[in-house]
């Protein structure tokens, strides 16, 4: 055999050598290792196509508590009572995951959830009571009256539904009702593949909704020392700490999630924020919810893993002061309202009249920022975006006031 033949040979072998190491590159790695027993227990054949085609999807399992503890991708996505079935190669799953698939193994956070204004108000605070059921909106007005036996919000119609489906509901959504009678989707605050607690106890992913001018918690925490504390710190945090066993040692500043939520030091855990919440701070008019005592109890045994009594008391006394204040000021404005609408001088639907946003924006934006800051710890939410706001709108709310009625007047 010839030198050049021999060298021909061995071009072609080597080049073949390094196709083929291309390709098995190029390859899944499930297709090139061999799949632990665990691994095949936890993910089967699901994980063959996904790993292909929404690899994202197989790796966030894998790193979840989920896959931790052998729970499989069939155990989440098996159809619960109630919940429309698809074949999936060979697989029947559920056409829609909602809470229901949670709640088989966690019941006890899915009833807190249920009672809490996350559930069915948060839904009807948009759409009223359309899409629940008479026995859903009993349960919700029994641990939150008021909140879901309601119409529609009249913002709704004049904005259009492309603005409430792409916007309102959005957030909303959380309270959704489901077609397998139950309501939202734990999802919105743990991920869906992940069901991180690192990812809930994040102050951003609460700021997904509660943000912005009408709820501007997010805004005021990122202003506060806590926010401050949290951005230099975080490194420094365990997020991923169990629930049952978390202390300060883990979560030394506390994000939104440790005050309204978490079972820090041994306290309880709750899926309720409201057992810890004593004023509805969002209503025009702020009241003492039912559970004052209790939620303010509650409240305060957070505060005072970290802080003294004497501090707690100081800051729950100047809060309420400034719920008092503000309640003065919207209370006057609505008194001019409801004397324009009582002699005639307003007339026609919500939202048609430049006063009208006057008087929502005092109550709906600035009454809530100077309250949500003054126990949030945002001074200038409480000063230059709450009580300088009010002032400013209350001599416009009076300036429109008087133009209507010279109006009325002529005609």
């Amino acid at each position: 055999m010839s030198f050049r033949s021999v060298f021909v040979a061995v071009v072609i072998a080597f080049a073949l050598i390094i196709s083929a190491f291309l390709i098995n590159r190029a390859r899944p790695k499930l297709e090139t290792q061999q799949p632990t027993a665990d691994f095949v227990r936890a993910s089967g054949r699901c994980a063959e196509c996904h790993a292909r085609l929404q690899y994202a999807v197989v790796h966030e399992y894998e790193m979840s508590e989920h896959a931790k503890k052998g729970v499989n991708c069939l155990d989440c996505h098996q159809p619960a009572p109630g919940q429309k079935k698809v074949d999936h190669h060979g697989f029947v799953i559920s056409a829609h995951l909602t809470a229901g698939n949670c709640r088989s193994c966690h019941e006890g956070e899915y009833q807190e959830f249920l009672r809490s204004r996350h559930a069915a108000p948060s839904w009807a605070a948009v759409h009223g009571e359309k899409g629940l059921t008479p026995e859903e909106v009993a349960f919700s007005e029994k641990y939150q009256p008021g909140g879901t036996k309601r119409p529609p919000n009249p913002l709704t119609l004049p904005e259009g539904h492309p603005a409430v489906t792409a916007g309102c509901e959005k957030c909303h959504a959380i309270g959704k009702p489901n077609d397998d009678g139950t309501i939202g989707t734990c999802t919105e605050c743990h991920s869906r593949h992940t069901g991180s607690v690192a990812l809930a106890r994040l102050p951003s992913t609460c700021g997904q909704c509660h943000m912005g001018p009408d709820h501007s918690q997010l805004e005021i925490y990122t202003e506060s020392r806590h926010g401050v504390m949290f951005a230099a710190q975080r490194n420094l945090l365990n997020l991923n700490a169990p629930p049952d066993s978390l202390t300060t040692r883990d979560m030394f500043v506390p994000t939104c999630a440790t005050c309204h939520m978490s079972g820090i030091n041994g306290l309880k855990v709750t899926h309720d924020p409201s057992e810890r919440l004593s004023w509805y701070l969002a209503a025009a008019v702020s009241t003492k919810r039912p559970n004052y005592l209790q939620a303010q109890a509650n409240m305060k045994q957070v505060c005072e893993q970290c802080h003294t009594s004497a501090l707690v008391n100081r800051v729950y006394t100047q809060a309420e002061q400034v719920i008092e204040n503000t309640n003065q000021k919207i209370l006057a404005a609505k008194e001019i309202v409801d004397e324009l609408h009582k002699d005639g001088t307003l007339t026609g639907p919500p939202f048609t009249h430049t006063i009208d946003f006057t008087y929502f924006n005092m109550w709906h934006y600035d009454g809530r920022t100077s309250k949500h800051g003054a126990f949030m710890g945002g001074a200038d939410f409480v000063q230059w975006h709450g009580n300088y706001e009010l002032l400013s709108k209350t001599v416009e709310l009076k300036e429109e006031a008087a133009e209507l009625r010279r109006e009325h007047a002529r005609k």
